[in-house]
């Protein structure tokens, strides 16, 4: 599997696989939506103390933008490790800074 470095996706091993992410306009839109932001102003304050719940938010919204809906759409009940996936979500943010 190849990440589209252009477009700031990013490949990440979650439930065994590796899955591709990406943090696009719609994966911004439902990260503020599912978080309550009001704007991206508190984002990056929020990113710092994320709770399970909002990590699985924030999750779930890269890997819709990568196109992984269905591991997205079944988050609660897949095998991700905690750490796997705190390390994806840094990953989707960092490629996309670049």
């Amino acid at each position: 599997m190849m990440a589209n470095g252009a477009r700031g996706e990013v490949i990440a091993l979650l439930a065994g696989s590796q899955r591709r992410l990406c943090l696009t306009l719609g994966a911004l839109a439902e990260i503020e939506t599912g978080l309550g932001l009001e704007g991206l102003g508190g984002l990056a304050e929020r990113m710092r103390t994320l709770s399970a719940r909002d990590l699985m938010v924030v999750l779930a919204a890269l890997l819709r933008g990568g196109g992984e809906r269905a591991l997205a759409d079944a988050l609660e009940r897949a095998p991700v490790d905690p750490r796997e996936a705190a390390e994806a979500v840094a990953k989707a943010f960092a490629a996309a800074a670049e």
